[in-house]
């Protein structure tokens, strides 16, 4: 409820005041002299202030009002005051308006009119400390920022200073961290920021891709493992724990990881305890550990093939990145980070760019950056350079194909047969294509999902095509 200060030594006109305010939902405090309202400003919360002009010292100069006026603009320089006076100065109130006066008005006043102006000159007020709380803010964050190792990371939406902001505020603590977003959107670089800006900056920082391992050598690469712990063990090696003692360590794709994995990694996050592979003796680690997945563990745990405690340990702040067609204020300043200062872009092509899916966030971004500065045949890049067609209010690619180096013009898309269902499927070629994704990852992906396709593709940031595609030509039944 907002609160109206009314100021006069009229009591009746104090009153009258206050019950049509009351009446409107006003909350009113009053006083009668210039006194008590200074130590009223001083200790409540006021919205608005309506003073009278003459006290009982002088009653027709305005000469009290006049210096009540500027002890409350001095005081607070923002807040609304309606001034008011049954002797009308209009020397006065050109004065005290130009000083900041939100309205003069005579007695007796109009209710409708005086109650336009509160609700109005109230709504300018909030608005006012609204925008002045955001500016503070935005001040403070834009220093956090400029003091801190962003690690070269380059953005420009809101978004994803949202989620630089957060990672800045977590590095400063110890907890786990989760975080969640698509494949190539830069989970890594969230990662970077948050270890570069922690108290452990100066201790190692150990990075771990759990999807890319594979499965019997997960245990080992984690924990360690004693000569002959397994075939090939010809020597004790440490593990990454080990190595990330005292600093942090970064499990990416952690949704991959098995549950026997998922046991031990438990245990070290609740204990800081292990075993290396092939040893009973229990070794002991202090470790932050900061993990990202692109999964639904929910889902995961609701099937039983993540870990529900084991969650809760990792995500005791999950930090959500969204796909790069969430974050389109990134594309441009992307783009030229990427293809470099001796390149600018036609309006077409940023067109074209801004209006793409990017199916493969970031990663895909960079790679059609690469290739465009090098096969563009000009400084200025078009948006077949990217292997994009004309926007036309259309938000799908056309892929150039390279043949010897040179690039062919995007013509009628290829239609390649898809096997391994009852037909034959015609599937046209998309952008996931160009993405560089290896057998062990879809080996892998398949046992993670259980061979569901939908989910597959989606975790490899594949279209459902290209994934049949890459099967096809690894020769992988599903």
């Amino acid at each position: 409820m907002d609160t109206i200060l009314i100021v006069d030594d009229n009591h009746a006109i104090c009153q009258a005041l206050g019950l049509m305010l009351e009446i409107n939902g006003y909350q009113v405090l009053t006083s009668h002299t210039p006194e008590d309202a200074l130590s009223l400003i001083a200790t409540q919360d006021i919205d608005l202030v309506i003073q009278d002009m003459n006290f009982t010292r002088d009653t027709t100069s305005g000469e009290e009002g006049r210096q009540l006026f500027y002890a409350l603009r001095e005081r607070q320089p923002d807040l609304p005051i309606i001034l008011m006076t049954a002797w009308t100065q209009l020397e006065t109130a050109v004065e005290l308006v130009k000083a900041g006066a939100a309205d003069y008005m005579g007695k007796p006043w109009d209710d409708a009119k005086l109650l336009n102006s509160i609700t109005n000159l109230i709504t300018l007020y909030k608005l006012a400390r609204a925008n002045q709380q955001l500016e503070r803010v935005n001040s403070q964050r834009q220093v956090a920022i400029d003091d801190a190792d962003l690690c070269g990371i380059v953005f420009g939406s809101g978004a994803m200073q949202r989620c630089i902001d957060l990672a800045l505020q977590l590095a400063r603590s110890d907890v786990s961290v989760l975080i969640t977003g698509p494949n190539g959107a830069g989970k890594d670089k969230l990662a970077d920021i948050i270890h570069a800006n922690s108290p452990l900056k100066n201790k190692p920082f150990i990075k771990v891709n759990v999807g890319a391992l594979p499965m019997e050598l997960l245990e080992a690469e984690l924990f360690g493992a004693e000569a002959g712990a397994f075939t090939g063990a010809n020597k004790a090696r440490i593990g990454r724990f080990e190595a990330a003692d005292g600093g942090t360590l970064f499990l990416d794709e952690i949704g991959n990881l098995p549950l026997s994995g998922q046991v031990k990694l438990l245990r070290v996050l609740q204990t800081g305890e292990f075993e290396r592979l092939g040893s009973h003796k229990t070794l002991k680690v202090k470790v932050r550990v900061i993990s990202a997945t692109n999964a639904d563990l929910a889902q995961d745990i609701a099937e039983g093939r993540f870990r529900e405690d084991l969650f809760y340990r990792l995500n005791v702040i999950e930090l959500a990145l969204p796909p790069l067609n969430q974050r389109v204020d990134d594309i441009l300043p992307l783009v030229k980070h990427f293809v470099g200062e001796g390149f600018s872009l036609s309006k077409p092509a940023q067109q074209a760019l801004l209006q793409h899916r990017w199916p493969g966030n970031v990663r895909e971004l960079e790679n059609a950056c690469k290739r465009a500065a090098l096969l563009a045949q000009s400084r200025v890049l078009t948006e077949a350079d990217f292997g994009l067609a004309p926007a036309h209010g259309s938000q799908s690619s056309a892929i150039s194909t390279m043949t010897f180096g040179r690039t062919m013009p995007a013509v009628a898309p290829i239609e390649p047969q898809i096997k391994g269902s009852h037909h034959e499927v015609p599937a046209q070629l998309d952008s996931s294509d160009t993405m560089d994704v290896s057998r062990e990852q879809i080996e892998t992906a398949l046992r993670q999902h259980k061979g569901v396709i939908a989910r597959v593709a989606k975790s490899l940031g594949l279209s459902r095509q290209a994934l049949y595609r890459r099967m096809d030509k690894f020769g992988l039944e599903k």
